[in-house]
C-alpha cells in the first residue's frame, strides 16, 4: 500500500478518460496480494446519486484479487438515501444479470441501515473539548461516534467513490463515506448542523473545513486497514483516480476536482434555471441543483430548480421537512426553542436549500428565492416555503445563451460548482 504521504495516482492524458488497464495497474500497486491474500474485503461505494465509473473499478478489483481472497463484499454507503434493490447495486457496479448470476454470484451486497440501532457499533465518542476544538467554538456538546458493525467481520476496507464539490463537507469523498456514509445518525446530525451553520456559501469547494475536520477525527476511530480509491469524475469517466488512504487519496482528489468541477464566472445572475440531473430522484438529493448553483445566484434573483422527474421531498425525511418548512440559517436559530429536537440533518437541508437570509424581529427574509418546477405539486410547495412553478409552462431552450442578460441556464445541474471570481487563491 502506499505510504500516507505519497498516494498513488493515473491521470488521463487531455481529452481522454483513465482506460480500464490503467486501473487495473493502479489496483495492482495499491493491493500486493501479499497484503491480502486469505483475507475477507469489504468494498464501500456509494449509491446512485453519485455519477463515477465504479464499475471499472470494482471489476479491477475483482479481477485482480477475486480468486485470492476470503471474501469481497459490498457495502453500499447510503447516509439516510432508502436501501438499494439487489438489481440497483448490480447496475451501481455495471454487471449484467448474467454477470451477477454467474461471475459474481459469491459476491454479498448489502445497504447500509442507518436507523437500525442493532446494525450499528459504537467506537468512540468525540468529547465536548475535542468538539469546540474542531467546529472552532462553534459547539461544546458530547457526540457518540456509531458506525456500522458489519465492517468488523472484514479484514480490510476499500472505499471507491468520487469526489465532488459538496456543501457540507466542502469537498465530498474519503472518509465521507465512512461518515456519514455507514455511520450513525448523531455524528451525521451533528456535522450537518455544523455545516448549515457555517453555511454553503463558506464551505462549498473549499478543502479544509471544520466538517472535514470532525469526519477525519471520526474515521481515525476505524481501526481497520483501508484503502481508498478516490475518482475525479469528466463526463461520466475518470478524468484521474487517487489511491492510498481515506485522507491522503481524497486530499490528491481535491486537487483536481477543483479544476474540474468548479466553473468560474465574473458576474452573478438574476435568473437561474438549474437542471437536476436524472441520478437525483428526491428533492433531498436534487437540491444540489441549489447548492452548486448558489454562489453565483444574485442577491434578490430567483433560482428555479427544474426537474418534472421529481414527485417527492424525500421518502426518509419528508414528514420532518413538511412540519418544519425550508428557511434560513437564522430563522431556525431564532426559534431554536422551537426547533432543536428536530434531527439536525435535516434542519441543515432545509437551509442549504433556501439558502442565505435574515431573520429580524420576526421576519424572515431571504437573500434570493429558490422555486421549484418539479413533480411536487403547488400546494405542498408553498406548504414547505418554496415557490412554485409549472414545469410545462418552461421551455428550457428560453433560457439559453442569455448570460448577458443576467440568465443562466445549466442543462445538467447537480455536481458541477459555479463560483464568483478565479480559481487563483481561493477555495483551499
Amino acid at each position: 500500500m502506499s505510504s500516507p504521504s505519497a498516494p498513488r495516482s493515473v491521470l488521463a492524458s487531455a481529452g481522454e478518460r483513465v482506460t480500464p488497464e490503467q486501473t487495473a495497474g493502479l489496483v495492482a500497486a495499491a493491493l500486493p496480494l501479499s497484503e491480502v491474500q486469505g483475507k475477507r474485503l469489504l468494498l464501500i461505494v456509494p449509491d446512485h446519486t453519485r455519477t463515477a465509473p465504479i464499475g471499472m473499478l470494482f471489476k479491477a478489483i475483482h479481477q485482480h484479487l477475486g480468486s485470492h481472497v476470503a471474501a469481497l463484499d459490498v457495502l453500499v454507503a447510503l447516509g439516510t438515501h432508502p436501501p438499494m434493490s439487489e438489481e440497483g447495486i448490480a447496475q451501481r457496479l455495471e454487471l449484467t444479470g448474467e454477470e451477477r448470476r454467474t461471475r459474481y454470484s459469491n459476491i454479498r451486497f448489502f445497504n447500509h441501515e442507518w436507523d437500525n440501532p442493532l446494525a450499528l457499533r459504537q467506537i468512540g465518542t468525540l468529547s465536548p473539548e475535542v468538539v469546540r476544538e474542531l467546529s472552532l467554538g462553534q459547539f461544546e456538546l458530547e457526540v457518540p461516534v456509531k458506525v456500522n458493525r458489519r465492517i468488523f467481520d472484514y479484514d480490510h476496507l476499500i472505499v471507491v467513490g468520487p469526489v465532488f464539490p459538496h456543501e457540507v463537507a466542502g469537498f465530498s469523498g474519503g472518509n465521507k463515506y465512512f461518515f456519514p456514509g455507514i455511520s450513525g445518525r448523531e455524528v451525521l446530525d451533528f456535522f450537518h448542523w455544523l455545516g448549515a451553520i457555517v453555511t454553503n456559501m463558506e464551505t462549498i469547494g473549499r478543502k479544509w473545513t471544520a466538517v472535514r475536520r470532525v469526519i477525519d477525527r471520526a474515521g481515525a476511530m476505524i481501526n481497520l486497514p483501508k484503502t481508498c480509491f478516490a475518482i475525479v469524475v469528466e463526463q461520466g469517466g475518470a478524468a484521474g483516480v487517487f489511491a492510498g488512504t481515506p485522507e491522503t487519496a481524497w486530499e490528491a482528489a481535491t486537487e483536481l476536482s477543483a479544476r474540474h468541477h468548479i466553473v468560474w464566472r465574473d458576474r452573478a445572475y438574476s435568473t437561474i434555471l438549474s437542471c437536476a440531473a436524472p441520478i437525483y430522484d428526491e428533492l433531498w438529493t436534487g437540491a444540489k441543483a441549489m447548492y452548486k448553483l448558489e454562489p453565483v445566484l444574485a442577491e434578490g434573483g430567483e433560482l428555479i430548480i427544474y426537474a418534472p422527474h421529481i414527485r417527492e421531498i424525500s421518502v426518509t425525511h419528508g414528514r420532518y421537512i413538511r412540519e418544519v418548512g425550508y428557511h434560513c440559517r437564522d430563522y431556525f436559530l431564532g426559534n431554536w426553542e422551537r426547533f432543536q429536537k428536530i434531527p439536525w440533518g435535516t434542519l441543515a437541508h432545509c437551509t442549504h436549500v433556501y439558502g442565505s437570509g435574515t431573520y429580524r424581529d420576526g421576519h424572515e427574509k431571504p437573500r434570493a428565492r429558490v422555486t421549484l418546477a418539479t413533480g411536487i405539486p403547488e400546494s405542498v410547495c408553498r406548504e414547505i416555503n418554496l415557490g412554485y412553478r409549472d414545469w410545462r409552462e418552461i421551455q428550457v431552450n428560453d433560457y439559453a445563451d442569455r448570460e448577458a442578460e443576467g440568465i443562466l441556464l445549466v442543462p445538467k445541474a447537480g455536481e458541477t460548482l459555479y463560483r464568483l471570481g478565479s480559481p487563483d487563491g481561493i477555495g483551499h
